[in-house]
């Protein structure tokens, strides 16, 4: 397990302050109604507005929508308004508030947002006052959102969504093969590919997905983008062992589709029944369940692999919410995602387990959850999930995630580096070459400019 960072209030806030500002008296944690003290009638009504994305389960959207911000809406006399965006329309939306000065009062993120650092407030307090009451966020949730170099927290973290293997298990029975390390994915993948014609999807294409993946098994390699110290290392011999370890999985048990590849390519790969394995969260298994797929009792789910170095992921997608430093309801909006928080076990059911609590006390009861899902064939599918934090980690390990990782993955070198190095048209060690250059650039840019 990682250390953990204990948050230190800061000197211009007392619970006091906060609980004045956010108009909260008190809540309960997990399911039930907020208990808020009711403002007074001549009170004007507060409108508060969230933009998030359309969730992948819509069951959550739903809950979301028509159940959780209604009641607090009416306990708190607030107008609360909720627009969706498709997940790729986020960094786009978000441009333009920053552009305008104007937008939503709570904007979520599915990955750390820091490039947008100094036009947000500094989400400190809201982690104070939820480690106050819902004990300690996982490490995953502080070194994604708080930068070491300005000592600022420039988004909060409710939530995140691990990116577990997802295998269809009669096809690796056939082989004799369990994808427990990644050696046993390249070997087992390979059989099944020769005798099956059915290949491996992990994706090497600049998209999300890909993005994700390929930087697990880096971390398992023991490579990464930089170091704890926030420091460009991408150029190592454990990368290059990645890129040689990835171009022989490419070309044993993989094809050429995975280059031009979407994020929802694996999806359809694995419940159209013509791929063996793929890196995804559960929204293959849940896809093939909710629409009853004939091949969706045979996906089952492991842990991420392990590497010559350790076991460990990237988490999938991770949700941040920010407050834009122009936004209309700063307060309702901090109060807001504290109360949230401690309601977490139902967004937790609603989302049927994609969305996992970076406030792990929320819900008390993961493990006996996860272990008899009433959907699930068999019904302790989800069981891997028990020990999930001791598995996922943030983009930017081992360090936080900062504005040079963000526009690193954002702008894809890192796939692009395994794709070259897997088609062939560069060599591993050219790829990595040109992508350490890349790399070392925008750190460069971004320490020049006071983030780093």
């Amino acid at each position: 397990m990682r250390t953990k960072q204990r948050l230190a209030a800061p000197a211009s806030l007392t619970r006091r302050t906060f609980l004045k500002s956010a108009g909260s008296s008190a809540l309960t944690i997990g399911s039930g109604p907020l208990l808020l003290t009711p403002r007074r009638a001549h009170a004007r009504q507060k409108t508060l507005k969230i933009l998030q994305w359309n969730h992948f389960v819509p069951a959550y959207d739903e809950w979301f929508k028509n159940t959780y911000v209604k009641e607090w809406g009416e306990r708190n006399d607030t107008k609360v308004i909720v627009d969706t965006v498709g997940i790729t329309s986020l960094q786009s939306r978000a441009a333009a508030e920053v552009a305008t000065g104007k937008g939503h009062d709570l904007f979520m993120f599915l990955s750390p947002p820091p490039i947008f650092e100094r036009h947000v407030i500094d989400h400190r307090d809201i982690y104070v006052e939820c480690e106050r009451r819902y004990g300690k966020p996982i490490d995953l949730a502080v070194r994604s959102t708080y930068n070491t170099k300005t000592g600022k927290y420039y988004g909060f973290s409710d939530s995140y969504v691990p990116d577990p293997i997802n295998y269809r298990k009669d096809l690796w029975d056939d082989v004799g093969v369990y994808p427990d390390t990644w050696e046993d994915v390249r070997i087992g993948g390979s059989k099944i590919m020769r005798r099956h014609h059915i290949p491996v999807g992990i994706g090497l294409a600049p998209e999300l997905d890909s993005n994700m993946g390929l930087r697990s098994i880096m971390l398992s390699f023991g490579a990464s983008v930089q170091d704890e110290n926030g420091r460009p290392t991408l150029k190592s011999p454990q990368t290059l062992e990645t890129l040689k370890f990835v171009k022989a999985l490419y070309q044993e048990s993989m094809t050429d589709a995975v280059f031009t590849w979407d994020p929802s390519s694996n999806n359809r790969l694995l419940l159209a029944g013509r791929g063996s394995l793929a890196l995804n969260a559960i929204s293959i298994t849940r896809t093939g369940e909710n629409q009853r797929i004939p091949v969706a009792d045979r996906i089952l789910l492991a842990k991420a692999a392990a590497g010559p170095v350790r076991r460990l992921s990237l988490q999938h997608l991770l949700d941040v919410y920010v407050i834009w430093k122009f936004a209309d309801n700063i307060d309702g909006a901090k109060q807001f995602l504290v109360d949230y928080v401690g309601n977490f076990r139902d967004a937790f059911l609603a989302s049927q387990f994609y969305n996992f609590p970076c406030f792990p006390q929320t819900v008390p009861d993961l493990g006996q959850l996860v272990a008899n899902d009433p959907k699930a064939v068999p019904s302790d599918k989800y069981n891997i999930f028990s020990d999930v934090s001791d598995w996922v980690t943030n983009v930017g390990f081992p360090g936080n995630a900062n504005a040079a990782i963000d526009e690193i993955f954002s702008n894809w070198t890192v796939s692009t580096m395994f794709a070259k190095a897997a088609q062939g048209s560069m060599k591993p060690d050219e790829a990595l070459n040109a992508a350490h250059h890349e790399v070392t650039a925008v750190f460069d840019k971004w320490r020049d400019r006071g983030l780093l």
